[in-house]
């Protein structure tokens, strides 16, 4: 267990949410995720931390590729529905679900990623897999994303933290040049 003070620590972190999605068969499962994120500058690799209790996983395991539809701010809705178990609801909301070349993903998301898995690291509570982006689709790309932490709750990505035109890095690099040191 972690200790009160980490886990509130640890719950001030936000980040983006996705939907990931599988299909093995006539098997289709998606749920909701904010622990997917790129890890490569050089390469389109991507990292998804997936819980072995959810029904997606022996999808994601047995096929080794997945989808992740990327959430606009106005998709809390689908966010919260796939953060449920799919065992657990007695409702399937089809109009949140479509085919992109046999994997489930989310309508009218930021953007899609195709991924296929290259390795993975087992944890005591989930898998992490790294996987490849093998195709991409954009959606609405200029929506803000939908964020998650778990002490603030959803939240939509919003103001710019700078100002544009000021860059923080040039004006670094003249306070460096000033001071003479390199």
């Amino acid at each position: 267990m972690i200790d009160r003070d980490l886990k509130r620590s640890l719950g001030q972190m936000m980040q983006g949410v996705q939907v990931v999605g599988a299909r093995y068969h006539d098997a289709a499962h998606l749920y909701c995720s904010h622990w997917v994120m790129q890890v490569s500058f050089e390469e389109p690799i991507v990292l998804a931390s997936v819980s072995p209790k959810h029904d997606t996983y022996p999808l994601i395991v047995a096929t080794r590729r997945f989808a992740v539809s990327i959430l606009a701010g106005d998709q809390v809705a689908q966010g919260q529905y796939f953060s449920y178990p799919g065992h657990k609801l007695e409702y399937s909301a089809p109009e949140w679900i479509e085919d992109w070349d046999g994997l489930p993903v989310v309508p009218n998301s930021i953007a899609w990623l195709r991924c296929e898995i290259e390795d993975e690291i087992q944890l005591n509570d989930h898998t992490l897999f790294l996987a490849r982006v093998v195709a991409a689709r954009e959606g609405r790309l200029k929506e803000p994303p939908l964020l998650y932490s778990s002490r603030l709750g959803w939240r939509k990505a919003g103001d710019k933290a700078r100002q544009s035109g000021d860059s923080i890095r040039d004006a670094l690099l003249a306070r460096v040049d000033k001071s003479g040191e390199t």
